[in-house]
C-alpha cells in the first residue's frame, strides 16, 4: 500500500510496488512525482526526513537536512521569510532519495534502478498534469507577493490556464530531473547540474555556493523510541521536533487520554494542554552537532510526571507563543514483505523562498528562516548548522514489526495533528480513514489569524465548543476539513491486513495491491 497527498504520486508508488520494488523504491517514485505535481509544498530545492524499517523492525532515520551556508556574514537579522536571503540552507532531498536507494540495495537486496524511479516525475513535468486544488489555492493566496520572487512567475504562475483540460508543464524542471537520472543523484551537488544551480542562486542574490552544495549529505541515524500502550513509537532525532511528538504522547498516556471519549471536550482539552507542556521547552531543540540535547532526560519518568502534574483538567494554560507556519507533504509505503517507509518532504513555507535557481526550474526552500539570530539561542544561525526542524514522520512497531506509518503537513501543527491521530487510532480504535476525517485543531497564531487562539473545526459541535470556552480556551472556528488543519496520512498493518487513507483535506489517496 502507498499513501500520498496527490493521486498521481500514489499511482507512481503503487506501480513500483506492482513491479516488485520495495517500499523505499516506491517512496522515491512518490517523492519525485510530488516534487513536480505539488511544487508549492515540496521540490528538488527542499529537504526530506525518512523513517524506514524492514519486516523485522530494524529501523533507521534518514535525515536529509540541508545545512546553513558557510557565508553568513551578510545575512540580515531578522532573517527574511522570503527572497534570496531566506535561501541560505542547502537542499538535501535529492541526496536523501539516493541515500534511501543505496540503503535499500545494501540492506534489502536488489531492485529497480534509481533513474527508473524518476521516470514518472520526468514524464509529468514534460507532458503536463492538471492543476491541483491545493496548488491553485496557494497560488491565489500568494498572488500579491509572487511578483517579487526571482524567476517564480515565469514558471509557476498558472493564470494562463483557462480550462480544466489545460495542463501545467515544467520543462526546465524536467531537464534537471533528466540530468539527475543520467548523471546520478550526486550530480545535484557536484557536476554540471550543481554548477547551474549554484550560479542561478548566486545571480538571484543567495549566499549559497557550490561548496555548500558539495558539503550536503544525508545522515543515517537511529530513531528515537517511546513505549506507548504496547507499541514502540519511532520519531526522528534532533534537530527535528520528533522528541516533542513523543513527549506529548507520553503525557497523554500519563493523564489517561484513553478514558476521555474521543468526541468530548475533555479529550480536546487534555490533548491541547499536553501539547502546551511539550511546546514550552521546544526552543531547546537545535542541531546536536552544535547544541547537544539529552533526549533521554526529556523523556525521563520524573520530568514527564512533573509536566503531567502541571496540566489543569478544568482550565486552559494561557498561550501567547507564536505559531510557526510551514507546509510539506507526507507519504508512506509498505511492500509485500512488510518493509516500510514513512517520509516527509518540504520547502518550508508554501512556495519556499520563492527563488528559482536560474534556468533549472528548481524552487529553493526558505528553511534557513527557522534559525534564530539571538546569540543565546541553541538554534542560532551558524555556518554549517542545521536549523530546528519541524518535519517528523513517524512509525509504530507492534511485536517488533511495522504497524502504523503516519505523518502530516503543518510545521508546528505536526505534533498536534499526530497526537490526535495516534490517540484516536491507538486509544480509541479508529480506523485510518475515520481518524483522518475526525475534527482537528491548531493551537496558536497562524498566517491567516494572528490571535493566540485555539483554531478548531466547528464540526466538533456546539457543546464541545462551549465547554472549551468555559475552561478558558480562546476559540477561533475553522470550517470542517479546513486546509489549515494539515494534510495527514496513515497506514495500519495488522494480522495480514493493510488499511490506509490520506486526508480528506488533501488531493491525496491511499492505494493498495
Amino acid at each position: 500500500m502507498v499513501t500520498s497527498p496527490h493521486h498521481l504520486a500514489s499511482e507512481a508508488g503503487r506501480d513500483v510496488l506492482a513491479a516488485g520494488g520495495s517500499a523505499i523504491d516506491a517512496a522515491i517514485a512518490i517523492g519525485a512525482t510530488l516534487a513536480v505535481v505539488y511544487p508549492h509544498f515540496c521540490g528538488l530545492g527542499g529537504d526530506a526526513i525518512w523513517i524506514v524499517s524492514d519486516e523485522t523492525g530494524k529501523a533507521d532515520t534518514l535525515s536529509g537536512i540541508g545545512q546553513a551556508t558557510a557565508n553568513i556574514s551578510n545575512i540580515p537579522a531578522p532573517i527574511p521569510l522570503r527572497g534570496p536571503m531566506s535561501a541560505i540552507t542547502s537542499a538535501c532531498v535529492v541526496d536523501s532519495w539516493g541515500a534511501a536507494h543505496d540503503y535499500a540495495r545494501t540492506r534489502w537486496g536488489g531492485g529497480p534502478s534509481f533513474a527508473s524511479l524518476l521516470e514518472p516525475a520526468i514524464a509529468l513535468a514534460e507532458e503536463g498534469f492538471p492543476l491541483s486544488a491545493s496548488q491553485a489555492f496557494w497560488l491565489d493566496f500568494r498572488r500579491s507577493e509572487m511578483g517579487t520572487w526571482p524567476g517564480f512567475s515565469a514558471l509557476y504562475d498558472t493564470s494562463h490556464l483557462k480550462t480544466e483540460s489545460d495542463l501545467v508543464r515544467l520543462p526546465q524542471l524536467a531537464a534537471s530531473l533528466r540530468m539527475i537520472a543520467r548523471d546520478g543523484y550526486r550530480s545535484f551537488y557536484a557536476g554540471e547540474l550543481a554548477a547551474k544551480i549554484a550560479e542561478g542562486l548566486q545571480v538571484a542574490g543567495s549566499p549559497l555556493s557550490a561548496a555548500d552544495l558539495a558539503a550536503t549529505r544525508t545522515r543515517v541515524e537511529p530513531p528515537l523510541r517511546l513505549g506507548y500502550r504496547g507499541l514502540d513509537l519511532l520519531a526522528p532525532p534532533p534537530p527535528t521536533q520528533g522528541v516533542s511528538t513523543l513527549e506529548i504522547m507520553a503525557l497523554l498516556d500519563r493523564i489517561g487520554i484513553a478514558e476521555a471519549a474521543a468526541d468530548s471536550a475533555d479529550y480536546y482539552h487534555l490533548v491541547v494542554e499536553a501539547i502546551k507542556q511539550a511546546f514550552l521547552s521546544r526552543t531547546d531543540i537545535a542541531d546536536p552537532d552544535f547544541s547537544p540535547l539529552d533526549v533521554g532526560a526529556w523523556l525521563a519518568p520524573e520530568r514527564l510526571a512533573d509536566k503531567a502534574a502541571r496540566i489543569d483538567r478544568q482550565a486552559a494554560l494561557p498561550w501567547p507563543h507564536r505559531f510557526k507556519t510551514g507546509d510539506t507533504v507526507f507519504f508512506a509505503a509498505v511492500d509485500a514483505h512488510g518493509r516500510s517507509a514513512s517520509v516527509l518532504q518540504s520547502i518550508y513555507f508554501d512556495w519556499g523562498s520563492g527563488v528559482v535557481a536560474g534556468d533549472t526550474g528548481i524552487l529553493w526552500q526558505n528553511r534557513g528562516a527557522a534559525f534564530s539570530r539571538d546569540p543565546a539561542s541553541p538554534n542560532r544561525l551558524r555556518p554549517g548548522a542545521r536549523p530546528f526542524y519541524t518535519l517528523n514522520p513517524g512509525m509504530a512497531l507492534k511485536d517488533g514489526r511495522p504497524h502504523l506509518l503516519y505523518g502530516t503537513q503543518g510545521a508546528d501543527g505536526q505534533p498536534q495533528t499526530l497526537a490526535t491521530l495516534l490517540s484516536r487510532v491507538i486509544d480509541h480504535g479508529f480506523d485510518p480513514a475515520a481518524a483522518l476525517a475526525a475534527p482537528r485543531f491548531l493551537l496558536g497564531r497562524t498566517f491567516s489569524d494572528s490571535r493566540d487562539s485555539l483554531k478548531i473545526e466547528e464540526s466538533v459541535g456546539e457543546e464541545v465548543l462551549s465547554e472549551l470556552a468555559r475552561r478558558g480556551h480562546e476559540i477561533s472556528l475553522l470550517e470542517p476539513h479546513s486546509p489549515i488543519s494539515g494534510q495527514a496520512g496513515l497506514i495500519r498493518v495488522e494480522n495480514g491486513i493493510i488499511e490506509g487513507a490520506h486526508d480528506p483535506r488533501s488531493d491525496g489517496v491511499a492505494l493498495g495491491l
